[in-house]
């Protein structure tokens, strides 16, 4: 599943009062969300929180909201492609 990522002006502001290196670390983790689900063992779900899930990157936690979209698909018919197939 890929997911979309959108920064806050707030998460910007404070990107910018951390050490460049972290920074760094920091981008190429949320990154890895977008695609890599095997990055996720770092991600935590919160309780009782603002947030709905927490990224821990080093002595930085990174906490967002995710919008989590449930995509069913359904296989009714399998049929081999014929004149009367659809």
């Amino acid at each position: 599943m890929n997911h979309k990522i959108e920064w806050r002006t707030k998460a910007v502001k404070q990107l910018l009062k951390i050490p460049q290196q972290d920074v760094k670390r920091i981008k190429d983790a949320v990154s890895s969300l977008e695609s890599d689900e095997s990055f996720w063992h770092n991600v935590r779900k919160l309780v009782n929180h603002q947030y709905s899930h927490r990224l821990r990157v080093g002595n930085y936690r990174v906490l967002f909201n995710s919008e989590e979209t449930l995509v069913i698909l359904v296989i009714e018919e399998v049929k081999k492609r014929d004149e009367r197939t659809y």
